[in-house]
């Protein structure tokens, strides 16, 4: 994969990461990227109140993986590390 195309995805995942933010430093918590696997994986990491909340995987599996989703839909899975 060429470096473009790495900043491209990277960019696409963090605009989706980017309209969802917002709600959760309202909340008190924030998101970090982690990483992106060679297999479509996107990895991040909950912070703040983010981090063990209750809604948390909710909050992963409705709200920000369906915005990665909607800018990179080769997206495979969004998982919390």
């Amino acid at each position: 994969m060429t470096k473009n195309i790495q900043k491209t995805i990277l960019n696409k995942i963090n605009k989706g990461i980017e309209s969802v933010r917002p709600y959760l430093v309202a909340d008190g918590g924030d998101i970090e990227l982690v990483e992106v696997t060679d297999d479509n994986i996107v990895k991040v990491r909950l912070l703040g109140a983010c981090e063990g909340c209750p809604f948390s995987v909710m909050t992963l599996k409705a709200g920000i993986e369906q915005a990665i989703r909607k800018e990179w839909p080769q997206l495979k899975a969004l998982e919390a590390v």
